[in-house]
């Protein structure tokens, strides 16, 4: 009977061992929401992915990017997600591109960091050097009700212009608007995407345009009315066509996540990219710009309770 007792206690601790073991895994493993499998969102989370793997087990998910992403986190589809700063703000506030599409304030949810900024691009065919000549011209914002549609209607409103009323507005994707651009039916795009943006470059080998400046004044403008806003300069060269720097605003590629992720498996996310941005630079172009400054820049939602912690370590929170 002694015996009998024995081995039953010691099944009882191997399975509790078992399932004690499990419980743990299970906080450290995170479904990551992303963007198309082509685009920049999922190539660059599969990298940190590979680069984490004995640190946190990601798994990358195709979605629809920015919005869709925050809505898989509503439903706990995903745990974490690469969106941007400005949708974050968006959603957090019910405003805006929130506020368009009927949907709640969704507040359940925080920031990890910021990755790499979004660059706003605004295409314009030669005979077209300034913003303000924009007025009465067919310009490409985006996608209906897109995150670079709000971005096009802040930028024309910084310059007295509505977008409904004082430009020809089309909706068209990155490599449509390029193809049109080209066609010569419409006359400029916005694009909002990490420069140099592939519809962009490719464009770029056959056609001549301008990147249109938005200049510190209102540069200045647009970062004291929305805080997720951020200067940023496009290098002469970063296109063919480009020869000198263009100044103009960005908005931040940023990592959120539930509210109800353990801190430390996301204090551990946090520090795992920082311990292998060198790794994660090699594989991908975007990982060059993984900065403790950049990190918390734009960022108008609280901190998840894991970032915060990293980051007040290192001194820039």
């Amino acid at each position: 009977m002694k015996k009998k007792l024995s081995v039953v206690l010691v099944v009882v601790l191997v399975l509790a061992t078992i399932l004690s073991g499990c419980g743990g895994d299970s906080t450290t493993e995170l479904k990551m929401a992303t963007g198309g499998t082509g685009g920049t969102y999922y190539g660059y989370s599969g990298i940190i992915a590979q680069a984490l793997a004995d640190v946190v087990k990601i798994t990358p998910e195709s979605t629809g990017a920015s919005m869709q992403n925050v809505q898989y986190l509503q439903t706990n589809e995903s745990q974490i997600a690469i969106i941007q700063n400005d949708v974050m703000s968006y959603a957090y506030t019910g405003t805006d591109l929130w506020a368009a599409s009927n949907a709640e304030a969704y507040t359940d949810f925080s920031a990890v960091m910021a990755c790499y900024p979004e660059t706003v691009q605004i295409i314009a065919k030669k005979s077209i050097t300034s913003i303000d000549q924009l007025r009465g011209k067919k310009v490409s914002v985006g996608d209906a009700g897109s995150g670079v549609e709000f971005n096009a209607t802040q930028v024309l409103a910084a310059y007295g212009m509505d977008i409904n009323k004082d430009i020809v507005k089309n909706n068209q994707s990155f490599a449509d608007s390029a193809d049109s651009i080209k066609n010569g039916t419409i006359d400029a795009a916005f694009v909002v995407a990490g420069a140099p943006t592939t519809a962009v470059q490719e464009l770029a080998t056959t056609y001549d345009f301008n990147v249109l400046s938005i200049d510190k004044e209102h540069a200045d403008q647009l970062m004291s009315k929305y805080e997720f806003y951020t200067k940023l300069t496009i290098p002469a060269g970063t296109y063919k066509c480009v020869t000198e720097d263009v100044e103009t605003v960005a908005v931040m590629a940023t990592i959120v996540a539930r509210n109800d992720v353990p801190e430390d498996t996301i204090y551990a996310l946090v520090k795992g990219i920082f311990d292998n941005k060198e790794t994660i630079a090699a594989n991908h172009e975007k990982g060059k710009l993984i900065d403790l400054e950049t990190a918390v820049s734009g960022i108008t939602i609280p901190f998840h309770p894991g970032a915060e912690k990293y980051f007040k370590e290192q001194g820039v929170l």
